[in-house]
């Protein structure tokens, strides 16, 4: 590949991140005002999921145009990160139960449209790239996490109308935390087979 096409891919990446990083704040921004108002572990989480991703998109821009070391670091942060939010939804579950909460299941449902809307367009626009570094694979975890979330906030609004309670709106919270949790190990697993295929001979790639 001529240096100009690796160029206008690396532009072409840039720009996708740069969108999608975008998108992600207005969707953190939106689950955790309507998560508050709602009452809703599930929108919490999955605010504080976009806010992480940001984080992550921000750090995939400055690895970008880095060595292939810099981009697998980038990736092992992404993961990390997955892993720490994992753990801090999982103490907002559990405080929830122990405190009780009223989710207000209309909002749920409308939220989850959008989101899942914003997170479809952000999932098809990383899926379009050509030739993903690790970094990348990592951005696109992320986004399939979120567009498979905001499934399960639909199905529990639906629920929390339904039975008036408050349990889809936790067992949720949960799934998102464990699905997080699950990505945040893929992506670092991606990361070390990348290291580790990069320390081969060049005769045993």
């Amino acid at each position: 590949m001529s240096s100009e096409n690796l160029d206008l891919g690396s532009a072409d990446h840039r720009r996708t991140l740069w969108l999608v990083l975008l998108l992600n704040v207005f969707l953190a921004a939106a689950f955790l005002g309507t998560g508050l108002a709602a009452d809703s572990s599930a929108l919490i989480a999955n605010g504080l999921d976009n806010s992480s991703d940001a984080v992550v998109y921000v750090i995939s821009l400055v690895a970008l145009s880095r060595p292939p070391s810099w981009k697998r670091t980038a990736a092992r942060v992404s993961g990390i990160l997955l892993l720490l939010f994992a753990a801090g939804v999982l103490y907002d579950v559990w405080r929830r139960f122990q405190e009780g909460t009223e989710p207000l299941g209309g909002t749920m449902l409308i939220m989850a449209v959008v989101a899942a809307l914003v997170n479809y367009i952000c999932l098809r626009l990383l899926q379009r790239l050509k030739a993903p570094d690790v970094n990348l694979r990592a951005a696109r975890t992320f986004s399939a996490n979120d567009f498979i979330a905001n499934a399960g906030i639909l199905v529990a609004g639906a629920l929390v109308l339904w039975t008036g309670k408050a349990w889809p709106d936790l067992v949720v919270g949960l799934a998102v935390a464990t699905i997080a949790a699950w990505g945040g190990i893929d992506i670092l697993r991606d990361a070390q087979t990348d290291n580790d295929v990069a320390r081969l001979p060049q005769e045993e790639k």
